[in-house]
């Protein structure tokens, strides 16, 4: 099984977190009455550095530079005090930029090794409690892998209302493949050859004070059918194992923001550290994929802002 066959979508933990949980605490830790955005649309964006490239667990890069370049507008389509509270729309693009041998020291001889587009929907309840769709759509400019459609429902609940700086953030993720070529792996993030449904399970505690804030996200990702495939019989045979316990990540995210709120939107750094551990259908993906053992420890940094 080669690197070209098995593609990723989606942003790592740590660019994530860093995104998604840095900037809005940033925002409130670089605190004042000044917004220079008072408007419905808000974007936001980061350029990250990381030594790895695993998504969901599977290989993707971890020789030479590896950079994550994305872009987020947000849309307020309606706020209200009662029933649903928010209601929103976010269009993106995710892009992951490779020297080694996916990218630019590889056979294709080309940098920009993936470029995700994404639409979500997204509405938010009392308590906390939010619903958001995501379609994104992944693909490879290089021709590394084949196209993968995927849809996803998230649910997530904020309980800083009521636990304060022990707030754990629950939430739970269901992506399932579209459009994918039966007995082919063309379509599928594992390169098997059924279409996969991928759940994540997660909480991600953090705190936040004045110069800066702090979020240790743990997760796990689960194989619900056919996302973790892996060819224990021959080619012309083939026997296809997916374990339903894919990995587990633990991760420390690192936020300062870089002076106050201006004109320019709210800028920081943050950096962190993930650990992953796989199971045993994982860990088999990743033997062929180079991987010679069942955890890998991930840095990442890098600079974002929020308007």
């Amino acid at each position: 099984m080669s690197i070209r066959s098995v593609r990723r979508c989606g942003t790592s933990l740590l660019s994530a977190g860093a995104l998604v949980l840095g900037l809005a605490s940033v925002a409130g830790a670089q605190s004042s009455s000044y917004d220079p955005n008072p408007g419905a649309l808000t974007i936001s964006g980061a350029t990250d550095f990381t030594s790895a490239y695993m998504f969901r667990g599977i290989r993707q890069e971890e020789e030479s530079l590896i950079m994550w370049p994305y872009f987020d507008l947000g849309i307020a389509l309606a706020s209200t005090d009662s029933g649903i509270k928010t209601v929103g729309l976010n269009f993106g693009t995710w892009n992951s930029l490779h020297k080694g041998p996916s990218g630019s020291d590889g056979p294709s001889g080309k940098f920009w090794y993936e470029s995700d587009f994404y639409a979500t929907f997204s509405l938010g309840f009392g308590g906390g409690f939010s619903f958001g769709t995501t379609y994104t759509s992944y693909t490879s400019p290089n021709n590394s892998f084949s196209t993968v459609k995927e849809i996803a429902l998230k649910f997530a609940e904020d309980d800083s209302a009521l636990l304060n700086k022990f707030a754990m953030k629950p939430y739970a993720l269901f992506a399932f493949e579209l459009d994918t070529d039966k007995g082919q792996p063309h379509g599928q993030a594992d390169g098997g050859s059924e279409a996969g449904t991928y759940i994540e399970l997660g909480i991600a505690p953090g705190y936040t004070w004045k110069t800066g804030s702090i979020a240790v996200p743990l997760k796990v990702g689960l194989s619900g059918s056919n996302y973790y495939e892996y060819n224990v019989g021959t080619a012309a045979n083939p026997i296809y194992q997916d374990d339903t316990f894919g990995y587990f990540s633990i991760a420390g995210v690192g936020t300062v923001p870089l002076g106050p709120t201006t004109k320019f939107g709210a800028w920081n750094v943050h950096g962190g550290i993930e650990y992953q551990k796989y199971g045993g259908t994982l860990k088999l993906i990743n033997e062929g994929l180079g991987v010679d053992h069942d955890y890998k420890v991930i840095y990442s940094g890098g600079i974002g802002f929020s308007y």
